[in-house]
């Protein structure tokens, strides 16, 4: 037998060093690699023996072995795959990226290429088992070659490694790991089928593992059993078992999976004890091939709002676990869904922990996207059913499935509509869709199922704009004196209350080609909906109190930016505005108590010339209090608060004695 001491490829020693100090944030990841590799093997010998069957040998069942020796310290990965050669040992284990795998899948060409879609392209995984193990033993053996041409590769992971010629009358490869005093945990039963089912059990092909049971230790005494026992342990029976379940859900058929199996599998992905609300399965294929699995809770997790939380489907590649959060196949605005992407092929870095920004992976993110927001427009759908009979009298007959949905998209949209107003400024691409999906509490409806579509149907005639409102709450929403002249003509108003609205509104200045204009911000211009004889008098309004108004600048120069006649207000004295491209007060409420700098921006206050205060103005002796009481009463109805609330207080005082 043969035996020489090679060289590694000059890059590996500083590979080697990379890979057990930095490569890998996770040291139980070696072994997802390791199995990979051996599943792989298979995978290659399946494909060669499609036109050589004689590869198989006399064993034809494919597997994957995982075994431990406590008293040597190994830990030893073995598989019955196609093996290698001394040349190919030298080859692929002594170089970087060149697992053999690229060389053989250069070589196929045509329809090929799909029956060898399975057949992983990672190089240096190999490498891993130096992050546990001080020394490496490989013994092999390619399939199709004798007994005696089997090779044994050893290195302790620095400079040069040894290869022999050896007798293996198995085919396939053995990976022995010599494991470090820091990875003995690797030495039991229970850790490995615990890390194998995180990241392997779904590869296709059985992982068995030798059975252990539990044997009481040896009497301390032969004679005496009251005398106690050595202390018993674990030990192996010689039977073997498979550990993983080695059938993924999600490449199985449609047809072949229960509603109760799907949710009992979004249940072990997501750690939540509710069914989901629902889910897609689809395979994708084109350019991008990939299988999606994904599923929208019924309820929100308390940390929604964490965007700093990593959030994220899970991501596989060929049924192989990569990463739990697998952040870029999915915008942030949607991190509230679950589920699986299973892809033929992505590019990775070298530890497969880290998805590289790519085409691939941007046609994933596009298509996963599209996939959660259709899911969500047939569910708006079929959100509520009017039962009432059509114009031929006959009632339609609402479908099993689609009776099943109603109310599904209110009940989401509950837990998760804040989150997905978020997309209006992360997703141009998208922004129509989504806003077809947002639904608001309105001055005819104080549920939040108004959607866009909805007020458009319902506006009347003449009107021009789809108006809307912002508030902290959704009282001081209805009760706002903004919404006075659109109560008297009858005009719908949305009312929006999460925080998220007047951020997202920044983004969407339309709807279907109707303008989307906010009653609080410039002058209020109801076009056809106001009639001459009302434009007339409020210009003599103005004109009639411009004395007045020059006077109330004066004295509110410092917390107003202009005072106006108004056109809005019916029963209240006063209201606050802002020009139509200024930065509403609510937003600016918000950045301050955010702790965030915002513009220093003064509103406009309008008053009603009508009312019996404001004509108390003309001529009082309190004229500057009034002014300011005025001021802060407006700040105080749309949620604010006076900067000096005591003053405040006292000048109310000082007028009611």
């Amino acid at each position: 037998m043969s035996k020489q001491t090679l060289s590694f490829q000059a890059e590996v020693a500083q590979l080697l060093h990379l890979v057990t100090h930095s490569l890998y944030s996770n040291q139980e990841i070696f072994l997802r690699e390791l199995i990979s590799n051996a599943s792989d093997a298979c995978d290659k010998l399946r494909f060669e023996a499609l036109d050589k069957p004689a590869l198989y040998e006399d064993a034809p069942n494919l597997e994957v072995r995982v075994t431990f020796d406590k008293a040597a310290k190994t830990l030893t990965i073995t598989d019955n795959g196609i093996g290698m050669s001394q040349q190919e040992a030298i080859d692929h284990l002594g170089t970087i990226a060149k697992s053999g795998t690229k060389d053989f899948m250069g070589k196929l060409s045509g329809d090929q290429k799909a029956d060898a879609q399975l057949i992983g392209q990672f190089g240096v995984g190999f490498y891993s088992g130096f992050i546990v193990a001080d020394k490496i033993t490989v013994e092999s053996r390619r399939a199709g070659l004798q007994a005696d041409e089997g090779v044994r590769w050893i290195s302790g992971g620095t400079g040069d490694f040894e290869v022999e010629t050896i007798t293996r009358a198995q085919r396939g490869t053995s990976i022995i790991l010599h494991l470090r005093d820091d990875a003995e945990e690797y030495l039991n039963a229970w850790k490995l089928k615990q890390v194998i089912a995180k990241y392997s059990d779904h590869i296709s092909l059985p992982i068995l593992m030798e059975k252990e049971e539990w044997k009481d230790g040896e009497l301390i005494n032969p004679n005496d059993e009251s005398g106690g026992r050595q202390p018993g342990g674990m030990v192996k029976t010689g039977e073997w078992e498979t550990i993983n379940k080695a059938s993924a859900l999600w490449t199985r058929p449609k047809k072949d999976i229960t509603d109760e199996q799907y949710a009992e599998f979004y249940k072990t992905i997501s750690h939540d004890h509710e069914a989901p609300l629902t889910w897609a399965h689809n395979r994708v294929e084109g350019n991008t091939e990939y299988t999606q699995l994904l599923y929208i809770p019924a309820k929100a997790p308390f940390d929604l709002w964490n965007r700093d939380k990593k959030a994220g489907v899970k991501l596989y590649v060929k049924r192989v676990f990569i990463m739990d959060d697998a952040e870029a196949l999915m915008p942030t605005y949607l991190r509230f869904v679950k589920g699986v992407i299973d892809s033929a092929d992505l590019p990775l870095n070298v530890s497969r922990e880290l998805l590289q920004e790519s085409r691939d992976v941007r046609s994933i993110r596009e298509g996963s996207t599209k996939r959660v927001l259709s899911m969500l427009e047939d569910l708006a759908k079929h959100d509520k059913h009017d039962a009432a009979a059509g114009a031929d009298g006959v009632t339609d007959v609402v479908d099993a499935d689609d009776k099943a949905k109603e109310g599904k998209y209110t009940a989401f949209y509950a837990e998760f509509g804040a989150v997905l107003k978020e997309g209006l400024g992360e997703d141009f691409g998208n922004r129509e869709r989504l806003a077809k999906l947002l639904r608001f509490a309105s001055t005819t409806s104080d549920a939040v199922t108004v959607g866009f579509a909805d007020y458009k149907a319902r506006m009347k005639e003449g009107q021009e704009a789809i108006y809307y409102i912002t508030a902290d709450t959704l009282a001081a929403a209805k009760n706002s004196p903004q919404l006075e002249v659109f109560k008297k003509k009858g005009i719908e108003v949305l009312l929006m209350t999460d925080r998220v609205d007047e951020w997202a509104l920044n983004y969407l200045h339309e709807f279907d080609g109707t303008p989307l204009q906010s009653v609080a911000k410039g002058a209020v211009d109801l076009g056809k909906l106001q009639d001459e004889a009302e434009k007339k008098a409020a210009e003599e309004a103005a004109e009639a109190f411009k004395p007045v108004l020059a006077k109330l600048k004066e004295a509110l120069k410092d917390k107003a930016e202009d005072v106006r006649v108004t056109t809005r207000l019916v029963d209240s004295p006063a209201c606050l505005v802002v020009q139509d491209d200024g930065m509403s007060t609510q937003l600016a409420r918000m950045l301050k108590q955010a702790g965030q700098q915002a513009p220093e921006t003064k509103p406009v206050l309008e008053v009603n010339a009508e009312h019996a205060l404001v004509k108390k103005l003309d001529g009082s002796v309190h004229f500057n209090d009034l002014a300011h009481i005025l001021f802060d009463q407006a700040l105080l109805a749309e949620g604010g608060l006076p900067e000096d609330p005591a003053a405040y207080v006292k000048r109310v005082n000082a007028l009611l004695a």
